[in-house]
């Protein structure tokens, strides 16, 4: 079922929600069958393989970066697919006080949330957390599934057109506060929950580089500043915005501003 992401959010931060059970699940290669779901409705979230599920007749592939809501009491029809093993977490849910517009239970959706590796620790936080007694594992759990809702809303979004700006300006922003850590494309996709074509896209459009481009053109800038401004070492500089190899971080300067570091401080 197609549904606007803004929906989905929207109603959710208007609906009273408490989790009725989080389970964990490892199933065969090859397997497949139809059963009637529980009578809470509940999402799908894929850690491992990949499976089609059919909610009413609906049909969804899902594997890693794509998550399934799955109505209640529904008939649904499942086979693995592939060689390897089908694994996941479901949540099961009630709602209360919903409004008339959307029921959780009688609606099923699915969401391309890329493949975010906190949401995959979230996942097994949430796991490990729901199965331990006491009242405040309980009060835990409920807090780690909405982290996990939020984690996951935020992940659709960066993979939407809508999100195209915001995921610039969070990605653009976290480069400039963490310039000088060990940043590459890859780690910077990872952490936006996007894969690095998406990265590459969003920065082409809004800054006309791709983000390997922007992140040496910032730490460069940064690095001809304090050149500038202060009189620490040039080694230093070089390791103060991400290059802590002097030789090569004098290479890649002058190949961007036509002069060494040295020759750019003299003058």
């Amino acid at each position: 079922m197609a549904m606007e992401l803004n929906t989905i959010v929207e109603h959710f931060a208007a609906t009273l929600f408490q989790v009725q059970g989080v389970y964990r699940y490892k199933i065969p290669a090859g397997s497949k069958g139809i059963q009637r779901t529980a009578s809470y409705p509940g999402f799908i979230f894929p850690l491992s393989g990949s499976a089609e599920y059919q909610f009413n007749d609906t049909p969804y592939m899902i594997k890693p970066g794509v998550v399934i809501h799955g109505s209640a009491n529904t008939t649904m029809r499942k086979r693995v697919i592939g060689d390897e093993d089908w694994e996941f977490v479901s949540v099961l849910y009630e709602t209360y006080n919903e409004s008339p517009r959307m029921k959780l239970r009688n609606t099923h959706f699915s969401l391309i949330s890329g493949q975010s590796p906190q949401l995959f620790d979230m996942l097994h936080h949430l796991y490990a957390t729901s199965n331990r007694p006491g009242g405040l594992a309980v009060f835990q759990t409920e807090t780690l599934f909405r982290r996990v809702l939020e984690e996951t809303f935020l992940c659709a979004r960066n993979q939407t057109n809508y999100g195209a700006q915001e995921l610039f300006e969070s990605v653009s922003e976290y480069i400039h506060t963490h310039y000088m850590d060990g940043l590459t494309v890859n780690s910077l996709a990872k952490q936006s929950g996007v894969n690095e074509n998406r990265l590459f896209y969003v920065f082409q459009k809004y800054a006309g580089m791709g983000p390997a481009d922007y992140l040496r053109t910032y730490r460069l800038n940064r690095a001809r500043e304090l050149l500038v401004t202060t009189s620490i070492p040039i080694g230093t500089i070089g390791e103060q915005t991400g290059y802590p190899d002097a030789l090569y971080f004098s290479r890649i300067f002058k190949r961007h501003f036509g002069v060494p570091p040295s020759k750019f401080r003299e003058e």
